[in-house]
């Protein structure tokens, strides 16, 4: 069984807007929400910058006693599936729960939570660790609670890919949909990990920069890259079968068509070398599509702004789409965003959807020094009105995990 799977609500909460509407304006705007650390003190860290979400206050959405036993990646996980659940227009009215399932991916589930706990063990001893730390901290509970908070009954999944879990939740949302499993999927990506032991963890692997102008610190393919920055954030789609949401005369965004992943089976951290895992993550998404690569639009770049990963996945975007390569739209929104870890490939899946709704392609911003390495179209600091028909997002995560999507304009 094979059924069409569209996307019929949007969910965001991310360093450059708390809503998907004020997201999707911020880049349009080319704005940037890097900016000093201040969710703790950054004074003795080599780390100064990070993607933070702004203004936010947890009890403008929550009681106090969910504040309490909520990790903050699980919050904005509840807030993006609330605001995407709301926009499609699903309820029990209309749809049978049973029939709809929750995947939701964190590269680091509640870390906060888990340096909290740490320190009370270690100064106060055993007795006062919080009997909430487990069911606050570990990766699952952002999809457990969303479920819990939205009724849904149906296949409730936690992928841990590191940086490629957001697609990895969605494509398999999209399989889980598109061969009858369930007529509707939550998915998506959240990250709350700007917290002391986790930049001083990635700043030791060397993976973070040290930049600390806020205009050139995430700066995806440009020469003067030097690692990436920190974000925060959730990003939510509702998928669900055609059929069902023509019935209830659902808004349709796109039409998820294609989702391809690999293993690079090479580093822990290194992609392999020309991006070669990444490449055939994307040739079996384009093959699930059944499209000629030359008909793709645009690219969401993986892109987080290190030598590694720009000029691997530039590798690898040629080698896919041979001489469209010179052609195609290539741009990375973590110039806008950072790196949001486990939740990137959620929040880029929204830009996609948005994309091609608004016939929009995002710019890479804050770009300067270009660099032969990576010399597509990245859109360089401006935006551009085109349509989009077919749009493809990449993520690539430590341990060589590599996925990729294609939405589609939908047409009846």
């Amino acid at each position: 069984m094979n059924r069409r799977v569209v996307v019929t609500g949007l969910g965001a909460i991310t360093p450059i807007g708390n809503d998907v509407n004020e997201f999707w304006e911020g880049i349009k705007s080319s704005k940037c929400g890097i900016d000093n650390i201040s969710l703790f003190d950054a004074t003795d860290f080599k780390v100064k910058l990070a993607g933070e979400i702004k203004n936010y206050d947890p009890e403008e959405y929550f009681d106090k006693r969910s504040c309490r036993r909520l990790d903050r990646f699980t919050q904005l996980a509840i807030i993006a599936s609330k605001e995407a659940m709301k926009d499609s227009k699903i309820s029990e009215e209309n749809t049978d729960m049973e029939r709809v399932g929750c995947i939701i991916s964190s590269g680091i589930g509640g870390i906060k939570t888990i340096e909290k706990e740490n320190q009370a063990h270690l100064e106060k001893g055993p007795d006062r660790v919080s009997p909430m730390y487990i069911p606050m901290s570990i990766c699952n509970m952002a999809t457990g609670n969303v479920a819990i908070e939205l009724g849904l009954k149906g296949e409730s999944l936690a992928i841990v890919t590191a940086c490629a879990g957001g697609t990895h939740a969605i494509g398999e949302a999209y399989r889980l949909v598109k061969h009858g499993y369930q007529d509707a999927v939550l998915a998506g990506g959240t990250e709350a990990s700007i917290t002391p032991l986790s930049i001083a963890g990635f700043t030791n692997i060397k993976a973070l920069t040290q930049e600390t102008d806020k205009t050139r610190a995430s700066i995806p393919f440009d020469k003067e890259r030097s690692g990436f920055v920190m974000g925060e954030g959730a990003g939510i789609l509702v998928l669900e079968e055609l059929e069902h949401a023509k019935k209830r005369n659902a808004k349709i965004y796109a039409e998820v068509v294609g989702y391809g992943a690999s293993s690079d089976a090479y580093h822990i951290t290194s992609p392999a070398p020309e991006g070669e895992g990444g490449a055939r993550a994307m040739i079996n998404a384009i093959k699930d599509a059944d499209i000629k690569p030359e008909e793709i639009t645009y690219i969401n770049a993986h892109g987080t702004s290190t030598h590694l990963n720009d000029s691997c996945e530039t590798s690898a975007i040629k080698k896919v789409l041979g001489e469209h390569s010179k052609k195609v739209m290539v741009s990375s929104t973590k110039g806008n965003t950072g790196h949001l870890l486990g939740a990137a490939g959620g929040v880029e899946a929204v830009v996609c959807a948005k994309s091609i709704e608004d016939n929009f392609v995002p710019p890479t911003i804050n770009y300067k020094v270009p660099d032969e390495e990576c010399d597509l179209d990245i859109v360089p600091n401006e935006g551009r009105n085109i349509e989009v028909k077919y749009a493809m997002s990449n993520s690539l995560g430590f341990g060589g995990h590599n996925s990729s999507i294609i939405l589609k304009k939908y047409e009846d």
